[in-house]
């Protein structure tokens, strides 16, 4: 039985990866590293910016040691120039909330994108109190403790939470926490997300359905 959901951030509450890696891609571009989308896509998404930086120069980009700073910068003020929400998020947890489930996000991110992100899309508030980031926390995906934290918080053992994500760092990370996984891929065919135990969903309705939170469904037992 599903009690309580734990969602990612970037890509799962808010279509935030896009901007993000635009802004990445032109960054290393300066920086004598050349990546289409897709190629920073499968390599970074899911990760940290410590481990981008890390991984470019190992590819052969000359960074400076004020990179990760630099960069954050620059991804804050795309983002701020403004982001969406993932359709249906509200939907969701207007249900959730309906059917007594609470829920938290567990990022990688720093709680200052997220306060970026989350801000700008009504969803800042909703979280309050149950946001779990990397940097405060001490250890980022795919160490499951992130996960592992954020069921602390909500007060559910990690058998009985669900984890939302969209990248295979973040199922490892549910997988190894003992927690059911759903990955979000709206495009393409979730192969990566499957390989890591997820189970493949399109949207954040198809989430709902999954977890029975809908009008008119059951008690919300999966």
């Amino acid at each position: 039985m599903i009690e309580a959901v734990i969602f990612d951030c970037d890509g799962v509450l808010v279509d935030s990866e896009p901007p993000m890696l635009e802004v990445v891609v032109a960054n290393l571009s300066r920086h004598g590293l050349s990546l289409s989308h897709a190629q920073a896509n499968a390599m970074f998404v899911g990760g940290t910016l410590r481990g981008v930086g890390e991984r470019a120069r190992a590819m052969g980009a000359s960074l400076p040691e004020t990179w990760v700073d630099d960069t954050y910068a620059e991804i804050y003020a795309r983002l701020r120039a403004g982001i969406p929400a993932m359709a249906g998020v509200h939907d969701l947890l207007d249900a959730l909330e309906a059917r007594g489930m609470p829920y938290a996000v567990a990022s990688n991110g720093s709680m200052e994108k997220m306060s970026i992100t989350l801000g700008q899309t009504g969803l800042w508030q909703r979280f309050e109190g149950r946001m779990i980031s990397a940097h405060t926390a001490g250890v980022a995906k795919p160490d499951p403790r992130l996960f592992l934290l954020a069921a602390e918080v909500l007060g559910h053992p990690p058998g009985a939470c669900a984890v939302v994500e969209d990248s295979p760092t973040g199922c490892t990370a549910a997988r190894d926490a003992g927690m059911r996984c759903y990955g979000l891929a709206p495009s393409g065919d979730g192969a990566r997300l499957a390989a890591m135990g997820a189970r493949v969903v399109r949207s954040l309705a198809e989430v709902g359905q999954e977890l029975g939170v809908w009008g008119g469904g059951d008690d919300g037992a999966v």
